[in-house]
């Protein structure tokens, strides 16, 4: 009878052991998809947003050279406004998936595409090179904004050494 008993509680035990591993390693698993469900959600943020932001920088810089060579901009003002609406969107969803460095990062990116944004709506207020200096400003920023998702994203190294300076983005 003792055989028995001790026979039951080692099948009970090692039936115990086998549900909290097979528990814990399903728990590990849903943890490990649900993470790279939203890391997912959040790349594809990250890359939407800077897209829209260079969409915007690149319709403003068109626009102030238009009025420079004394062209309608007009059309190239309404591709700005709709990447800027578009942008503005794109915003809301980096803040509330990206942390906290990447979030102010993009603060700083829209306070500097929003000051190139008012030179394109007013071109007459800053001189080309202002424009220039707003215009690399934004590159700037929008490498730091890389450099902070990458970080958010735990990707590798960092972008920092090989960002360009050129005004081409």
């Amino acid at each position: 009878m003792a055989s028995q008993v001790i026979t039951l509680v080692g099948v009970l035990l090692g039936a115990m052991t086998s549900f909290f591993a097979t528990s814990l390693a399903e728990r590990a698993k849903f943890r490990q998809t649900l993470a790279t469900r939203w890391d997912e959600r959040k790349l594809n943020t990250y890359i939407e947003y800077i897209s829209s932001v260079k969409e915007a920088n690149r319709a403003a810089r068109q626009a102030l050279e238009a009025h420079e060579r004394g062209e309608d901009a007009a059309d190239l003002l309404a591709e700005m406004e709709a990447a800027e609406a578009r942008r503005s969107v794109l915003f809301e969803g980096l803040m509330l998936l990206g942390d906290q460095a990447a979030t102010e990062t993009a603060a700083v990116v829209n306070d500097r595409l929003w000051a190139l944004l008012r030179s394109a709506r007013n071109p007459a207020g800053a001189s080309t090179g202002v424009r220039q200096q707003l215009s690399l400003s934004i590159i700037e920023a929008l490498c730091d904004l890389q450099v902070a998702a990458r970080s958010d994203l735990a990707i590798g190294k960092s972008l920092r050494a090989g960002r360009r300076t050129d005004g081409v983005i």
